[in-house]
């Protein structure tokens, strides 16, 4: 058996493998990620390889192969288990081991180590009096400002003597060799943590919350290392159970990884955590620069920091010691990797977790379907927060089913129950927001009857409504002649459904545009517009009209009406007819 072997992580080292056979008794315990002791060079010197790659076939002569000397003793690297992790990617999503190791190492280029330079006054007052005589003797201005200022200040940084004292590095050289300051170095960690102030005061957790602890804390205490469903409604305090639980496996001397879905939401869970557990806490995503993520990459391997928060990619920071794993929002599709190899953050979670010997939490209001399954079914433990923390209770929710509005003669997509509430919160100066399930002018057609969504017969996906009035699948490529009349009930009211913010403001645009254009061929102008009538297909959109209805009439503005029909030609959302004089 023969072993690839590399010794160095660095991105352009990783193309770089050597082959070592692999000693008849080491055969059945090698094993890919493993770190093993090999005679590198012509001189045979005992270093430290990785293990990413075995088999049979041999790349070079054999006489030339050297032989692994063993296995490395002593406790187990984070770049060993990093690159095990790396092996078993590559045997679970499909993909090349290199392709791996480039996802589970997120530092690949090597980045200079920051360092904070100063120097340092090494002789006594006394003779450092003796000095700046003789340096105001002899006129050595650069010496004599140096000097003075060490004798004030006997640790001075490198980069205020070169800017504000204007010295240059031969005469602090200069003062090395003749014995009287010496140049220190230490090495300095990029933060990414930044304007995190003040304190957080402890809030008392209720009842669910301290049952959800209890349980998590006593499964862990054991020994008995859970994956659990922590379902909790908005605002039941999930975060207060995480920092709970955190704290306790972070008092017992273990490290603990904090997904969360986007970068954006970073800054705020920062926030959080930073006030409970100050500088043990970093951040890991890839907004950062390449000196802040290798910064946090030696400081996690260093054991500098217990807490690491981020999106997917923190998953692979190269703690030692991991005791807990909590997934935030679990739901989520960002924790599925769109680039090889293919993997879902949950799944390698959890692999990680029992490797490590950890507990994992997976926190959602809304879970999906495997996890919620899972936890049916026994195979991860389901806790349940289904009250709000404090005394904020659940809101009310109205379900309308607009079929019912039809047939009372509404034809909006706006229920009268909507009405009546938007109507009461403006008259009271309240604020509303209003959330569309689409975007866009994307649009479908269905039956206002019975709700039938007309689809692809091949792809059962909408289909989309084309200026010609043909209905296409953009999957496929079927189309079909726009239909009038509902297949599924026989009703009539079969149109396109346009809620999409974007198109009404487009054509709305479009349709002033035009308007004045024709106005100033015609030989007029836009300010002898007396009169325009609005045609629009649903009253709703009237204010996003009105907005841009402004940007091409000024005051004193032509006199209007508005009127909404309920077909438009070409299934337009608004038409626009202006009188003026010449």
């Amino acid at each position: 058996m023969y072993a690839d072997i590399i010794i160095d992580i660095s991105h352009e080292q990783l193309d770089k493998t050597f082959q070592y056979a692999v000693p008849d008794g080491l055969v059945d315990v090698i094993e890919l990620g493993m770190s093993v002791d090999i005679p590198f060079g012509a001189g045979n010197r005992q270093i430290t390889g990785y293990v990413v790659g075995l088999g049979d076939k041999v790349a070079y002569p054999v006489e030339k192969i050297k032989y692994i000397t063993g296995i490395t003793e002593g406790k187990v690297t984070a770049v060993s288990r990093m690159l095990k992790l790396a092996a078993w990617l590559k045997h679970n999503y499909g993909c090349t081991m290199n392709q791996a190791i480039k996802t589970v190492i997120p530092v690949k280029d090597k980045v200079k180590q920051k360092e904070k330079r100063s120097v340092n006054l090494i002789i006594d007052v006394a003779q450092a009096q003796k000095y700046l005589d003789a340096f105001a003797k002899k006129n050595a201005k650069a010496r004599y400002r140096l000097l003075e200022a060490l004798i004030k200040e006997p640790v001075i940084d490198e980069s205020i003597i070169k800017s504000k004292l204007n010295i240059t590095a031969q005469t602090v050289k200069a003062f090395e060799d003749m014995g009287i300051a010496e140049v220190r170095s230490e090495d300095m960690y990029r933060n990414p943590v930044r304007n995190v102030t003040g304190e957080r005061k402890r809030i008392e957790l209720n009842e669910q919350q301290k049952n959800a602890v209890d349980t998590i804390i006593a499964d862990y205490d054991n020994d008995d290392y859970k994956t659990y469903l922590l379902h909790g409604v908005t605002g039941s305090g999930k975060t207060e159970v995480y920092l709970e639980t955190i704290e306790h496996v972070v008092n017992h001397g273990r490290q603990v990884i904090v997904l969360i879905p986007e970068i954006a939401l970073t800054f705020q869970t920062v926030q959080r955590f930073y006030h409970r557990f100050g500088d043990k806490v970093s951040i890991m995503n890839s907004r950062m620069s390449k000196g802040e993520r290798y910064d946090q990459f030696l400081r996690a391997q260093r054991g500098d920091i217990s807490v690491m928060i981020g999106p997917r990619s923190a998953l692979f920071t190269p703690f030692s010691n991991i005791g807990l794993i909590v997934i935030d929002e679990e739901h989520e599709g960002a924790y599925k990797s769109e680039t090889v190899p293919r993997y879902h953050a949950r799944e390698v979670a959890c692999h990680i977790a029992k490797e490590a010997g950890a507990s994992v939490i997976l926190g959602s209001a809304t879970p999906s379907m495997e996890s919620y399954y899972a936890a049916m079914n026994g195979h991860i433990q389901l806790i349940t927060l289904d009250s709000r923390a404090g005394s904020g209770g659940l809101p009310a929710v109205d379900i309308v089913d607009l079929r019912e509005e039809l047939r009372l003669g509404n034809r909006t997509i706006f229920s009268n129950r909507l009405r009546e509430l938007m109507s009461d919160r403006l008259a009271k100066h309240e604020q509303i927001m209003l959330f569309l399930n689409k975007r866009g002018v994307a649009g479908f057609i269905s039956c206002r009857s019975c709700g039938k969504v007309m689809k692809c017969p091949h792809c059962d996906v909408s289909l989309t409504e084309h200026a010609d009035g043909r209905l296409m699948c953009h999957y496929c490529g079927y189309t079909t002649p726009k239909i009038t009349v509902c297949p599924s009930c026989g009703s009539r009211y079969v149109s396109g459904f346009r809620a999409g913010t974007e198109g009404v403001e487009a054509q709305a645009e479009q349709a002033f545009k035009n308007l004045c254009n024709l106005v100033e061929e015609s030989g007029s102008k836009v300010e002898n517009i007396i009169k325009t009538t609005v045609f629009i297909k649903e009253m709703n959109d009237f204010g996003t009209i009105n907005e841009i209805y402004k940007k091409y009439f000024k005051e004193p503005f032509p006199a209007r009406s508005c009127v909404e029909v309920a077909r438009l030609p070409k299934d337009v959302l608004l038409e626009v007819e202006a009188i003026a004089f010449k």
